[in-house]
């Protein structure tokens, strides 16, 4: 058995296929977004993990048994989301989301930074991308900007939950204009013109790649064996992609 979770924007999806691929059981549980300013689209990070756990603890209800046999957990999810964690792997702030436009005038400053951008990355700067939010973030909140300490994507906010490490795969990575596509590991000059550190990286993983197993509470919760593995994954265009073939 497999199970995979998928953090939407409007909700996470939870679905168990067995070694066929065939479907066994789906759960659905939906997600707010919060628009307090114009352009602005944000989500609690513990949001999505309340959600995670209340659905695949709904299947668990209906195929207890069959989670049993879980082998290997799947994660996909929205792209590009800024998830900023404390020294402690708090969120310090909701998560600013794909679909969020206010970080238009640090696009240009970004690249005005690192005349190199798009050749590193790959991708012209654009609001959608992390890394402009976090020139916004440094802008305009400072003080959350100093007590960042981790950036992670959102559905790789889920795997540091689900197994404690702070984990991300290709595809997601390169969404944030801070991955060197052509050497495929993240970019220094990308992170210095941010203002941030390498350490404040998740390690880089291939998406068919184990990044780790479950802690044993989440295990013990979801009814899922603690050594199910939990490979790197997908950010959702990619996933997308990989299910109807384009691989």
């Amino acid at each position: 058995m497999f199970l995979g979770i998928d953090l939407g924007t409007s909700g996470v999806k939870v679905v168990l296929v067995d070694g066929d691929q065939r479907v066994v059981d789906q759960e659905a549980v939906p997600l707010a977004v919060s628009r307090p300013h114009p352009l602005w689209s944000e989500q609690d990070p513990e949001e999505w993990w309340h959600a995670t756990d209340q659905a695949v603890v709904a299947l668990k209800a209906r195929q207890a048994q069959a989670l049993s046999g879980v082998r290997g957990i799947g994660l996909s999810g929205q792209m590009h989301g800024a998830t900023l964690l404390d020294e402690s792997d708090r969120p310090i702030r909701p998560a600013i989301l794909w679909n969020d436009g206010r970080a238009a005038a640090e696009c240009a400053e970004l690249e005005r930074r690192e005349p190199r951008s798009r050749a590193i990355t790959g991708n012209l700067a654009m609001p959608g991308f992390t890394a402009p939010k976090l020139l916004w973030v440094a802008a305009h909140e400072p003080d959350a900007f100093a007590r960042t300490r981790r950036v992670l994507l959102p559905k790789d906010y889920l795997r540091l939950r689900m197994t404690g490490a702070a984990a991300s795969e290709m595809s997601d990575a390169a969404g944030t204009l801070w991955l060197d596509v052509g050497a495929r590991r993240w970019s220094e000059p990308m992170l210095a013109a941010t203002g941030l550190p390498l350490s404040a990286m998740p390690e880089l993983f291939e998406g068919s790649q184990a990044t780790g197993t479950l802690r044993p509470e989440v295990a013990a919760a979801w009814g899922v064996p603690a050594d199910a593995v939990v490979a790197g994954g997908a950010g959702d265009n990619a996933a997308g992609a990989a299910g109807v073939g384009v691989i």
